[in-house]
């Protein structure tokens, strides 16, 4: 772990794993403890969890970089992004403030926003998985799981991140 820091606006906490099979499992121990630690409702945590393991085994498919995850626990400035593909939410690719806490601050909408980075510049795609298929849900999941989700590329890769409502 690189760090796990409160803020005066809430939280945050990042990691780096290695490219390898069990980085799947110590990424979703490392956000599982945080969560507690923050005391994240567990209906929250349970998706974040099932979530990072997706989004951290589709790193792993097509990537043999590092890949970085980042919890952050805070009240979010509402801001819809570009639409990415339709839907509920305000899913947006970049641009829309994500991640960044810049912004005005409303206190009304606390949110845990969760990012995933590798190398790999390609952003993932959506697409159908069959009843047999072995994968292909990752992105599935996310789209209709979290509030807001997209991508944003980087110097060296990109970050997929999505935003789970908390209660209160």
């Amino acid at each position: 772990m690189i760090g796990l820091i409160d803020t005066e606006d809430g939280a945050e906490a990042v990691w780096t794993f290695p490219a390898e099979l069990g980085s799947v499992h110590a990424a979703r121990h490392a956000v599982r403890d945080a969560l507690r630690a923050w005391k994240v409702p567990p209906a929250v945590g349970d998706v974040a969890i099932l979530l990072v393991s997706e989004l951290v085994t589709n790193s792993l498919r097509y990537t043999s970089g590092p890949i970085g995850v980042r919890l952050a626990l805070r009240a979010l400035a509402p801001g819809p992004g570009a639409s990415r593909g339709g839907g509920r939410g305000g899913r947006g690719e970049g641009g829309d403030g994500a991640g960044d806490g810049v912004g005005s601050v409303d206190a009304r909408r606390a949110a845990l926003l969760v990012e995933v980075s590798d190398p790999l510049p390609d952003p993932p795609t959506e697409r159908p998985a069959g009843p047999d298929d072995e994968g292909g849900r990752g992105i599935q999941l996310v789209a209709c799981s979290a509030q807001r989700w997209g991508t944003r590329r980087g110097k060296t890769g990109k970050t997929v991140w999505f935003e789970l409502p908390l209660p209160g």
